[in-house]
């Protein structure tokens, strides 16, 4: 074989792996308890740096290995990196939630939708995020409130 139909086949292969490959941002989705489907999940922006990228790929590991408290520090240090990133406040929430932390969990989801802007997935994860919150804090008449910002949001 000549050096130029290795190189093509070389190339093809790093094209097809390239195609196929997890993005780091996909690694770095924070998910906690019972995980969701690939387009439920919320990943992180455009503009996220490799340092917090690393830092959520550890608490992701930490989570799924139970390690709640590791993934808690991970998280914690990511969101002093970049304290106006929306998504590391959702995934910030996730735990909350998970943690059976409800009032925490909602308050960070309130944070993450004011720097969410125009981002209706990410807005309307957080609503249920709220949603659930309030329920388990016995406030229905807050969670039906919560239901109907999703339904608009959906809508």
């Amino acid at each position: 074989m000549s050096i130029k139909s290795n190189l093509i086949i070389c190339f093809s292969v790093l094209v097809l792996a390239a195609c196929t490959g997890v993005t780091e941002r996909e690694k770095s989705a924070f998910d906690v308890g019972n995980g969701s489907t690939d387009d439920q999940k919320i990943l992180p922006g455009k503009n996220t740096s490799k340092t917090v990228l690393a830092l959520l790929q550890s608490a992701n590991e930490a989570a799924r290995t139970g390690k709640m408290h590791r993934a808690e520090s991970q998280l914690e240090r990511a969101l002093r990196i970049e304290p106006r990133n929306p998504t590391l406040w959702h995934y910030m929430a996730k735990l909350r939630l998970h943690q059976d932390r409800h009032g925490e969990a909602a308050g960070m989801a309130a944070k993450s939708n004011a720097l969410a802007g125009r981002d209706k997935k990410l807005r309307t994860d957080n609503w249920r995020i709220i949603a659930h919150a309030r329920h388990q804090q016995g406030d229905i008449k807050g969670a039906q409130a919560a239901q109907e910002k999703i339904q608009s949001l959906v809508n």
